[in-house]
């Protein structure tokens, strides 16, 4: 399995940046977990755009979703150029039906709901679901392909039950929203502290922060983690990979 971190802000890309996007790659298959602002852009350095196999989404904020109808177009023009591709499969929550309508655009692409209570098999990767603790549906995810093993927090407050779900990952990416001793439960998110106390008690491997804040010193949030969490902490950077 190999993992690209193709956007990681919060909220909105910092300049010539992108929020939320990760690719993962394992025997030929890509896939896109969560398609925020500017991933699209990104996402081309790493694979073609017609070579995508899935996509699925945490929830529907717009730092998760703003790029599906960029991606929607592409496939559009790529198919008038006559270059062969299959309809590809976007995967999300159906408790917002508006939202998950938007997910089809036939027939480039076509929305696939997932139960979060049941595995989902695509590809060679299987995923389960955990929802969080978000304003709107939201789900972390949990995804092996067999040989590896990588959660990904979504956003979320601080919850418990994501030391379990998250038990011996060879990495967990948390999101990372705030500094120590800043309160981000209101938000709906975590600060350091909290991400590396999950990741403490989980065991995980590597914790990667992510869904950064535009402000503040960003090195600050790994030195508050380390302080909690003895293993390695990588703070997320576009184009950072990690294979197993």
């Amino acid at each position: 399995m190999k993992v690209t971190i193709v956007g990681m802000w919060g909220s909105y890309p910092k300049v010539n940046g992108a929020t939320s996007g990760y690719l993962f790659q394992s025997q030929d298959f890509h896939l896109l977990v969560d398609c925020g602002s500017a991933v699209l852009s990104k996402l081309q350095q790493y694979v073609d755009v017609e070579k995508l196999d899935a996509v699925i989404l945490s929830h529907y904020h717009s730092d998760h979703t703003a790029d599906i109808g960029p991606l929607q177009h592409a496939r559009l023009v790529k198919r008038h150029m006559g270059i062969e591709q299959k309809t590809l499969p976007i995967y999300g929550h159906p408790f917002d039906e508006a939202e998950f309508a938007k997910l089809t655009s036939d027939p480039d692409t076509l929305g696939a709901a997932f139960h979060p209570e049941e595995p989902l098999q695509i590809g060679p990767f299987t995923i389960t679901f955990l929802k969080t603790d978000h304003p709107v549906p939201c789900y972390a995810m949990r995804i092996t392909d067999g040989n590896a093993t990588v959660v990904y927090s979504a956003d979320s407050a601080y919850k418990d039950e994501l030391k379990e779900f998250a038990k011996h990952a060879d990495i967990f990416i948390c999101e990372c929203s705030f500094y120590k001793n800043m309160d981000a439960s209101n938000f709906g998110h975590m600060n350091s502290v909290e991400a590396a106390t999950i990741a403490k008690d989980a065991e995980v491997k590597t914790l990667v922060l992510t869904h950064l804040p535009q402000f503040g010193n960003l090195h600050n949030l790994v030195t508050e983690a380390k302080e909690v969490f003895s293993g390695h902490v990588i703070l997320a950077e576009e184009g950072w990979s990690w294979q197993k």
